[in-house]
């Protein structure tokens, strides 16, 4: 039980620092791919409503380094891909380009609302966690007894 704890805190700590080893990581020490899936999944959201409860004076500090409030350009390929896809689109990106912690201040800068943000990048993560876990367990299988 003990081992399964600890196990469970690294794949939780991955989850926050580096989210794509945390699965393998977690498978091993030992965890079912999609039980390390679950503790990342946990990490990565925690830290996520971290940087909400941060992110407005980050936001407030970024504005003020700026100079002025961000304004839409739609000349520019990040406005437009922000216009087509959105916070959906940021916050299933997020686990695999930047992370949760710049999806965070990025969306928060754009002007997005707290909730939608952390809704959105608690759901963006769930598809990369079952691709993880299911590379991971084909990945375990094809080696099997080899090593």
């Amino acid at each position: 039980m003990l081992i399964f704890l600890n196990a469970g805190a690294v794949t939780f700590g991955l989850g926050i620092v580096y989210f794509l080893a945390a699965i393998p990581g977690g498978a091993a020490m030992g965890l079912h791919p999609f039980v390390a899936a679950i503790f990342a999944w946990a990490g990565y959201t925690v830290i996520a409503a971290a940087m909400l409860i941060i992110g407005t004076p980050a936001r407030n500090w970024i504005i003020s380094k700026l100079g002025k409030k961000v304004e839409p350009d739609p000349a520019k390929l990040f406005w437009r891909v922000w216009q087509r896809w959105g916070m959906p689109g940021l916050g299933f990106l997020a686990p695999v380009t930047c992370g949760p912690y710049f999806a965070a201040l990025i969306a928060l800068t754009l002007g997005e609302k707290p909730s939608r943000l952390m809704f959105w990048i608690a759901v963006g993560v769930v598809p990369w966690c079952i691709v993880f876990a299911v590379l991971t367990l084909l990945g375990i299988s094809a080696v099997g007894d080899k090593l």
